[in-house]
């Protein structure tokens, strides 16, 4: 029965750390209501790009008399602003981000305006990654090895401290987390940004640093109860440390292409820097 509860406790501590991941991650869309002409108006603004052609972010404004227009320019650089009227689509208004290399990022912002002013959908700019497909077979491995690699390290955990036996709990949360977070998720890596690594010492990317560190702390804690069958302090440690992790939100300090560094790079445009 204790067995059975614990299974249930790491399961909804898993639930939940997912849930804030994917909630508070710099690729969750910014959602919200403005009011133009007396009517509410829902949006949401995507952060992430992952198909052909431009990234199209639409607005449903039914009222007609309501225009809106989008200014954007990569990041980072020394470009200047572009500024660029949305197109009207039936009932949608819809500005057309311009597409970047896999990891190339755009910084704007979208206004509406009615016959009195114009209302900026965010009060700062936000910045959209573009990234290339990654493939199903790929993705879902991907994701379960994680989040079953998650769920049996906070199992684990919860083995040590009720005093249980860990070893094979341990053995199988370092297989799940290697297979997850060092096997597949390079190849992931690799098809959304074109390269498998870019963590340390090779950048700063903190889904892949954190999954090293994780896993360096489980491979310790498996060597530590390999020696000594009853040994849980380096578990407890391993277990805490990979939960800490996980609650960093995905994506955080990605891939991206520093455009100041390309040569010819400098995007001429209208300047808008005052108006922001």
């Amino acid at each position: 029965m204790k067995k059975h509860l614990l299974t249930l406790l790491a399961f909804i501590i898993t639930l939940a750390g997912a849930y804030y991941t994917r909630t508070t991650g710099p690729t969750k869309p910014v959602k919200g209501i403005i009011q133009v002409n007396e009517n509410n108006i829902e949006y949401k603004l995507i952060r992430t790009y992952a198909k052909e052609g431009d990234a199209p972010v639409k607005i449903e404004v039914l009222d007609k008399e309501v225009s809106g227009s989008f200014i954007y320019k990569r990041t980072p650089s020394h470009d200047d602003w572009q500024q660029m009227p949305l197109q009207r689509e039936g009932d949608f208004l819809v500005a057309y981000i311009p597409h970047q290399p896999p990891a190339g990022k755009i910084m704007y912002q979208v206004s509406l305006s009615d016959d009195k002013k114009m209302h900026k959908l965010t009060e700062e700019p936000i910045v959209i990654r573009f990234r290339g497909d990654v493939p199903a077979w790929v993705m879902i491995p991907h994701i379960l090895f994680m989040f079953a690699a998650m769920l049996l390290s906070t199992r684990t955990g919860l083995a040590a401290v009720f005093k249980e036996k860990t070893f094979r709990l341990t053995l199988f949360t370092v297989i799940l987390l290697g297979l997850g977070g060092l096997v597949f998720g390079p190849i992931v890596q690799k098809f959304a940004f074109g390269a498998y690594w870019t963590g340390w010492p090779f950048g700063t990317d903190l889904t892949d640093n954190k999954t090293a560190f994780a896993f360096l702390f489980w491979l310790f804690a498996l060597w530590m109860t390999w020696k000594n069958r009853n040994h849980r302090t380096w578990v407890i440690v391993a277990s805490v440390v990979l939960l800490l992790i996980y609650l960093i939100p995905h994506s955080m300090m990605g891939s991206e292409i520093d455009y100041t560094q390309l040569p010819n790079e400098n995007q001429k445009g209208i300047s808008l820097t005052s108006d922001l």
